[in-house]
């Protein structure tokens, strides 16, 4: 078995040596760079995670490092099924026998994909921390390679590039249209074109593989990522016993993109239906489907964690073109994907987020806090062209800023209505050049 597996192993080291890089559309995701440590690529299935290791291989060899000191090795291979954690130096063995040349005298480059399957994993990938001289990068999808998995397993060796499905910036690159100039230099058909393809972009979402598809065949694709996350990395990795409550809750929260979500209150809901589930069941759940990077989860923007726990969250998809295919309102959902974008492209960036609510009831979409950035309150709002909706937007801003004195206040929109004046403390931003600010 030893002398087959490793056979294996020698061959699927030199095909991929020998394969050449396919085409890819080049991510932005912030990948660190610190001695010592491993990164862990993590996200959603089909978000582009193994994209991302292909896009790090090239910025390497442009780099200068030589082919043969790279070496990408998938672990999702039935031939390497059992595979047991003191099969995994084979790996290792096999590579500086190919090339022998490479090892104490120069630093290589190792992508280790959906290592994860092969127990005790971590073992390995810290004992190579320790005794080679190397990069190293481990993926897997999100049933067993998890944001707090890789913290714990890691013991602090490890760092995150959490990858999403495309921002509005990769959508464009995608598709060939990315502006090559700032937002001020745009020609008029540069900017029809670059509006045009936002309201896309907020309809169908930003999955690379998506982006290409239309109707009815998306949406089907969308539902089969939503199924897949469902089974493969909730269902089946947690033994969940009530699969029919965790599928009512993800109806409810995609459903509700942008909304706020209540434990209590749909645990009512569940009692009227005829669910008999409880509440810490239902808190379990959600963190499992946060886990899945199926969504994300918005608490209140506060110093009191009472508040912050007994308050609301506010429920946010990782793509935009989850909303429609579980929204039952029959209308558009413009507002709804265009404040998911925003929230999406902040988490992107770093930003530490919570909503506001203030004293007087008024909400703001975002409090977007970075220590070099500063803080900002953001509120966001597809159409200003009635004076009521104008008059409760700047509101809220208005109403919050004396609680956030050194936070900037933005309003973002698709089309700000012409000949309307703001307050001066309010900078008005369009949605399209918000979105592709470096």
């Amino acid at each position: 078995m030893n002398g087959y597996l490793r056979s294996i192993i020698r061959q699927k080291i030199v095909d991929a040596q020998a394969a050449p890089l396919p085409e890819f559309t080049f991510r932005d995701t912030r990948v660190p760079v610190v001695k010592g440590k491993a990164i862990a690529v993590i996200g959603m299935r089909r978000s582009g995670k193994t994209t991302l290791l292909k896009q790090i291989i090239s910025e390497r060899l442009k780099q200068g490092v030589p082919r043969e000191g790279v070496l990408y090795f998938s672990f999702e291979d039935e031939r390497l099924a059992g595979m047991k954690s003191s099969d995994l130096n084979i790996v290792i063995e096999e590579f500086y026998r190919l090339h022998p040349q490479l090892r104490d005298h120069q630093r290589v480059v190792l992508f280790f994909d959906e290592i994860q399957v092969v127990p005790d994993w971590e073992l390995f990938i810290r004992r190579l921390l320790d005794t080679e001289n190397a990069e190293i990068f481990i993926s897997g999808s999100s049933a067993r390679l998890l944001s707090r998995e890789v913290a714990t397993s890691m013991r602090g060796r490890a760092l995150e590039a959490v990858v999403y499905p495309f921002s509005f910036r990769e959508y464009l690159r995608h598709k060939k249209v990315e502006p090559s100039k700032p937002a001020e230099e745009w020609t008029t058909s540069d900017r029809s074109t670059i509006e045009s393809e936002l309201r896309n972009y907020l309809a169908f979402g930003g999955f690379p593989e998506a982006t290409g598809i239309t109707g009815r065949d998306r949406q089907e694709l969308l539902r089969a990522y939503i199924d897949v996350v469902l089974l493969r990395d909730v269902v089946e990795r947690y033994a969940v016993t009530n699969p029919a409550a965790l599928r009512w809750m993800v109806r409810q929260l995609l459903g509700n993109a942008a909304g706020s979500f209540s434990i209590n209150r749909f645990h009512a809901d569940l009692k009227s239906q005829g669910f008999s589930v409880a509440k810490d069941t239902l808190h379990t759940y959600l963190g499992y489907l946060e886990d899945s990077f199926l969504l994300q989860t918005l608490f209140l923007a506060t110093d009191s964690e009472r508040r912050r726990m007994v308050n609301p969250r506010k429920i946010y998809p990782v793509d935009t073109g989850f909303i429609p295919l579980f929204d039952r309102s029959g209308k558009e959902n413009t507002g709804h994907a265009l404040e998911t974008a925003v929230f999406l492209e902040l988490s992107r960036q770093g930003y530490a987020i919570g909503y506001v609510h203030t004293a007087s009831g008024h909400e703001v979409d975002f409090l977007a806090r970075d220590l070099t950035k500063g803080d900002e309150l953001i509120q966001v709002c597809t159409d200003l062209t009635q004076s009521t909706t104008r008059e409760r937007e700047v509101r809220a801003l208005l109403d919050a800023a004396p609680e956030f004195r050194n936070a900037r206040l933005r309003l973002i929109t698709l089309e700000p209505p012409p000949g309307v004046e703001f307050p001066p403390e309010i900078t008005i931003t369009l949605a399209s050049e918000w979105l592709l600010l470096d």
